[in-house]
């Protein structure tokens, strides 16, 4: 039997507020470490697009039925071969994981009513592939005095032997760059839900600006 539980409770998870991308990568480097499932299961998806503005919904710091929008937003897919597949948000107001399905219709919905701007693209990138490349100095989180904008995490940058930062190639939707595929909206429904069936309720355009 496929386990649903394969990262800590959410209250137990590693967590910094506007720091997604390393949240993710510490639920990645929880599921190697205790082998609660097969990092093949596994991708981060970097949602973003060419000018860093995608809306998603039911997260934390957003007002009612608005949609907050951020200039990227990453989280986990666990594709399971016999079951729907999961999506591990923690900044979302969905269970945790919730269904690709219910985080398509709920979170995600669909580009087809919002304008082109606002377009979302995902570049999915196996978990094996982040944990081996990613970097980041935090530098993106840092003002033009060097200041924090937000807090940093407590540990200590990720980093690989080779590199100290290369967030932006993650964050990228061209293809030409960085690791993984990157996908449309539709395309990544189509390829990761047998059953895809997504809301095209229409968005509001109001909405709250945050980073990720």
């Amino acid at each position: 039997m496929e386990r649903d539980d394969i990262t800590p409770s959410r209250e137990n998870c590693v967590y910094t507020s506007c720091y997604c991308e390393e949240n993710v990568w510490k639920l990645c480097e929880f599921v190697r470490t205790e082998r609660t499932a097969l990092l093949e299961e596994l991708d981060v998806v970097f949602i973003s697009n060419e000018n860093r503005m995608v809306p998603l919904w039911k997260q934390k710091s957003g007002r009612g039925d608005r949609p907050v929008i951020w200039d990227y937003h990453v989280v986990l897919l666990q594709v399971r071969l016999h079951s729907s597949s999961l999506v591990f948000d923690l900044d979302t107001e969905l269970s945790f994981p919730c269904s690709l399905k219910l985080y398509s219709d709920e979170a995600l919905r669909s580009d087809h009513n919002i304008k082109p701007a606002y377009h979302r693209k995902l570049r999915v990138v196996p978990a094996d592939s982040f944990l081996l490349n990613f970097a980041s100095d935090r530098s993106h989180m840092k003002d033009s005095e060097g200041s924090w904008r937000m807090p940093p995490p407590p540990y200590p940058p990720i980093r690989t032997t080779e590199c100290e930062m290369n967030l932006d190639d993650f964050i990228s939707m061209s293809p030409a760059v960085g690791w993984g595929r990157v996908f449309s909206l539709d395309d990544f429904l189509l390829r990761h839900s047998s059953s895809s069936s997504y809301s095209s309720s229409s968005s509001s355009s109001a909405a709250s600006s945050s980073s990720s």
